[in-house]
């Protein structure tokens, strides 16, 4: 190789997260900011407003889809990566990587395969048949987006191992490049040229589009890693090693969609014996807002993960080279810097509510959708800080190699509260009880977390020549 990555473990523990989590963060903002941009600009649109925003609700867990899948092979094989060249095994590195290229192509065009064939049943699965207007937005946003499945997957999955390849930089750069589009082609393609929910959907493709472009050329051109035809053949140990490791992040996001399933069909239902809300002109205000509030939500979210993520490379290196005193210091500082985040956050939500939901096109609308989005933001999300926390602790597991206690968390706070709240609380509470099962699910879900941040710690604490 003409390049090392040795420096993982020797270089500042500071200094390495400000050079890795940086880039990352970053590009996983851009990522967010795809849907958020077309949220901005759609509810701003007259034409639009709440339906709009309604059906990029309904359609926002279905490119989660997307991702997961493409997350889990990027992220397993971004650790898969570190891990090995840690162990100074840097051929098991190159054919994780030919591997994962071929797992994430075979992937993304079955998903877009099953999302064309069965698009009406699937978006009335997640709460799109709450009005005709919302549905009939809903579809037209679906297909568009559906065609860029590829696309999307491919950019997202190597993204992460690309910052494996020792340049965080390039997958920044490469993310932003395809957000700048969107944002120039978003207000063409929806003021200019009216062209509704298909031009918001056809400016998000053609950044992907760009995304995807690029990480193809670094493909051929990557710095340490270097794959050879040979190593795109399948393994089956290489595979499944890769997916292991990558499927934390993959039930993270699987599993936020199942919670997104659950919270909008009970939007729906709910929504429905709402004396203001079960009017057909109101009806899409509750799914409209949460949705946004969820956008809100995965900004913030984008920040933690992208300093847990962003932090893998390091993690794994200085794990594979036996260097647990410097995975300790880098657990603290990672811990300290996500509760941070999250009480920022939390001020914003707490104190500034109706600015932030102004910039969804609340002029546009009644009183009645500025009055719940400030209670949905202010009861959502009050418990931010034990959420950033919290997704803090699924990553930095991962890249441990502690799948199983990484996996089971996840899985706690997603399916067992995240679902199971959201269907819960309801019956007790109304419309209020989906409000309410957020923060629930997140202060449980840290005291599970306590156990295995401790745990850690004891880990770590062992004697390196152990």
């Amino acid at each position: 190789m003409e390049h090392s990555n040795q420096f993982l473990g020797t270089e500042r523990i500071g200094k390495l997260m400000k050079q890795y989590a940086i880039p990352c963060i970053i590009s996983l903002l851009v990522g967010a900011l795809y849907n958020i941009v077309d949220q901005i600009f759609i509810a701003n649109a007259s034409y639009l407003g709440s339906y709009g925003n309604a059906a990029s609700t309904v359609v926002f867990p279905l490119t989660v889809v997307a991702l997961a899948i493409a997350v889990m092979i990027g992220d397993g094989c971004c650790a898969f990566v570190s891990i090995s060249l840690g162990k100074n095994e840097a051929h098991t590195a190159k054919k994780s990587v030919g591997n994962s290229v071929v797992m994430m192509v075979a992937s993304s065009l079955v998903l877009t395969a099953i999302y064309l064939v069965f698009a009406d049943s699937i978006i009335a699965m997640f709460g799109g048949t709450v009005n005709a207007e919302t549905f009939h937005h809903s579809k037209e946003y679906f297909f568009y987006i559906s065609l860029g499945i590829p696309f999307y997957m491919f950019g997202q999955a190597m993204n992460p191992i690309i910052r494996a390849d020792g340049n965080p930089k390039f997958a920044m750069v490469s993310t932003l490049a395809g957000a700048v589009i969107n944002i120039i082609l978003d207000p063409i393609f929806i003021f200019v040229f009216k062209w509704g929910m298909m031009g918001a959907a056809v400016a998000t493709v053609i950044g992907q589009i760009a995304t995807a472009a690029l990480a193809i050329w670094y493909l051929f051109n990557m710095k340490i890693i270097k794959p050879t035809k040979s190593d795109f053949g399948l393994n089956t140990h290489v595979c499944g090693r890769t997916l292991i490791l990558g499927v934390t992040s993959f039930l993270s996001q699987i599993s936020l969609v199942a919670a997104m399933a659950a919270i909008n069909n009970m939007l729906r239902k709910y929504g429905a014996m709402d004396a203001i809300f079960g009017q057909e002109q109101y009806a899409q205000i509750p799914m409209a807002v949460v949705g946004i509030v969820m956008k809100f939500f995965q900004i913030v979210i984008s920040i933690v993960v992208g300093m847990a993520a962003g932090c893998i490379p390091i993690v794994g290196f200085n794990m594979g080279a036996n260097h647990k005193s410097r995975v300790k210091e880098l657990f603290t500082k990672l811990l300290i810097a996500e509760a941070s985040v999250g009480a920022v956050a939390l001020i914003l939500v707490e104190f500034f509510p109706r600015q932030l939901i102004n910039i969804f096109g609340a002029a546009n609308e009644s009183v009645y959708y500025t009055d719940f989005a400030i209670k949905a933001f202010r009861t959502y999300l009050c418990m931010m800080i034990f959420a950033c926390v919290n997704k803090a602790c699924f990553i930095f597991l991962q890249a441990m190699g502690r799948a199983a206690a990484s996996t089971a968390l996840s899985m706690i706070r997603e399916v067992v509260f995240g679902v199971g709240f959201a269907l819960l609380l309801p019956i007790f509470f109304g419309l209020d009880g989906v409000l309410y099962s957020m923060p629930v699910s997140d202060i449980l879900t840290f005291l599970v977390a306590i156990f295995l941040i401790r745990g850690t710690y004891k880990q770590l604490s062992v004697k390196e020549s152990n």
